[in-house]
């Protein structure tokens, strides 16, 4: 099991142009389905008179949450190239938007798969690629006299505290490494029946 993934942390653009059409590309950092939908829609509002917005994104750090879309142009033209710019890349939580203005001459579909593939290409290259853990949330909830005992397996394990409740029975969430969840869940399991 991994630990890491790669995505980006800044917004990449690139410019291309093939027989007057050009094709603006810009690469996203996100987390949802909401944050790309506003994205595009920003786009789409932004580029009014453009006459394709096409895109792909992929999602979680598995990579198994993506799409991509050809927005009108010939079917696995645009959307295609541009998750495979993102896949290429072993990327996630990434958005790349291309956006094209027509420029009279029709580029075949071999052109737009080239133009597009390129365009999202200069977007992700204009911004670095980063590694982020991949982390899991552990709650564990105790009676006030195992605080010390707690707070000891916490700051062995490397967790972070992501917050504490302590009212009538004490709370605790934190945040640690995917591959140790299991571990500090059971340290924690085990100081109930000490």
């Amino acid at each position: 099991m991994n630990d890491e993934y790669k995505t980006i942390d800044n917004i990449g653009q690139g410019v291309y142009t093939e027989k007057r059409s050009k094709f603006l590309a810009y690469a996203h950092p996100v987390n949802s389905i909401e944050q790309i939908k506003d994205l595009l829609a920003n786009y789409r509002k932004q580029h009014y008179d453009a006459r394709h917005v096409c895109y792909a994104y992929m999602l979680g750090p598995e990579r198994l949450d993506f799409r991509a879309n050809d927005d009108g142009e010939p079917s696995s033209t645009a959307g295609k190239p541009i998750l495979g710019q993102i896949n290429s890349r072993e990327l996630t939580n990434i958005l790349v938007v291309v956006v094209r203005y027509y420029g009279g001459v029709n580029l075949g579909t071999g052109g737009l798969i080239v133009a597009y593939r390129t365009a999202a290409a200069l977007a992700i290259d204009n911004t670095p690629a980063v590694s982020k853990l991949i982390e899991e949330i552990v709650t564990f909830s105790f009676p006030y006299v195992m605080m010390n005992s707690v707070m000891r397996v916490v700051k062995e394990s490397d967790a972070q505290i992501v917050s504490t409740d302590f009212e009538n029975t004490c709370e605790i969430k934190l945040s640690i490494v995917r591959s140790k969840a299991e571990e500090l869940r059971n340290r924690l399991k085990k100081l109930s029946f000490q």
